[in-house]
């Protein structure tokens, strides 16, 4: 039984993942984060460009 358990505390299989995730999810943010700020300024610049036409 301890064996057992020693075995559970020891794996850090669950940890890896997880880390893993964390790591997908600040990518996710930081892309979606740089698309709004391009989109933004992709709309402000057709804007002009639809004005002077």
């Amino acid at each position: 039984m301890t064996k057992l358990v020693k075995n559970f505390l020891s794996n850090e299989e669950g940890a890896t993942a997880i880390e893993y995730g964390l790591i997908a999810a600040l990518i996710s943010v930081v892309i979606i984060g740089a698309v709004t700020t391009i989109g933004g300024n992709l709309t402000t610049t057709f804007d002009e460009i639809g004005a002077v036409i």
